[in-house]
Order: structure tokens, then C-alpha cells, then sequence
């Protein structure tokens, strides 16, 4: 097992490691939609990518069925194994409105020898969701 301060250690490393390997501006929190953002999520047990909808229940509610009518041309253009998650909770029981690319593979981050694969699957796939939102953005923030 590691300390907190030695998984914090590893957790910096790894996003330090990923920064430099795959060097670029990530949209992230900046969409400019107000309560949509990207994440990256990598723990000891797995890893995704998601675009959280985090505002109150109506600015959710309308951004939710914007992406609920372009889901089939995210699933069949883009990210074919995205998942559509309504009403999802976060560990702190929050709930968000999620559309999320799980890695499906067994990967932690107190696990060097999976981190190659976890960057590149970031990569990729937010390089694939950001491309969808940038050429959708107009739709979703109608």
C-alpha cells in the first residue's frame, strides 16, 4: 500500500508525465458553457474520460436533450463506446448529468506499467470529444 503522500507523489507524476508527453491545451473546464466541462478521471482502479453537466437541474436539463439528439452521431463519428449517463452520482452523492469513455482494462495509477496506456487512451479519445464538441458546440449551447 502507499501513504497519501506517496500516492499524491504518484498522482502528480503521472499528470506531469502525461503534460509532457502529450503536450496541448485541453478544453477541460474552458467550453464556455456555463456547468459543461471535461475531465480526466485515473484512480487505483480505473480510468474515463467525461463531459459533466454540473449546473442547476434546467441549464442541465437543456444542455442534456442538445446531447441526447447529436448521440448517435457521437456514437457512430466519434466514440462509439461513450455512455449516456442522465442522472449519475458522484462520490460525494452529487448528482451530475455524464457522458463518459471508460478505459476497459485493468489499470491504477500506483501502477507505472499501465500509465502509457492510460495517456494514450486520453489522448485519443479527448482529442475525439473535444473534435465532437468544437464541431457541435453551436448546437449544444443553443
Amino acid at each position: 500500500m502507499f501513504s497519501k503522500e506517496e500516492s499524491r507523489k504518484m498522482r502528480e507524476e503521472f499528470w506531469t508525465s502525461f503534460g509532457k508527453s502529450f503536450p496541448r491545451k485541453w478544453i477541460l473546464y474552458n467550453t464556455k458553457l456555463k456547468g459543461l466541462s471535461f475531465k480526466f478521471h485515473f484512480d487505483n482502479r480505473s480510468a474515463l474520460i467525461a463531459l459533466d453537466l454540473e449546473d442547476d437541474l434546467e441549464h442541465r436539463i437543456n444542455h442534456w436533450e442538445k446531447l441526447e439528439a447529436l448521440k448517435s452521431i457521437l456514437l457512430d463519428e466519434y466514440l462509439p463506446d461513450a455512455i449516456y449517463n442522465e442522472a449519475y452520482f458522484l462520490d460525494n452523492e452529487k448528482e451530475i448529468s455524464r457522458i463518459y469513455v471508460p478505459l476497459e482494462q485493468k489499470v491504477s495509477i500506483h501502477n507505472k506499467n499501465t500509465w502509457r496506456d492510460v495517456m494514450e487512451f486520453f489522448n485519443i479519445n479527448m482529442n475525439l470529444f473535444e473534435a465532437f464538441f468544437e464541431e457541435y458546440k453551436d448546437v449544444i449551447e443553443g
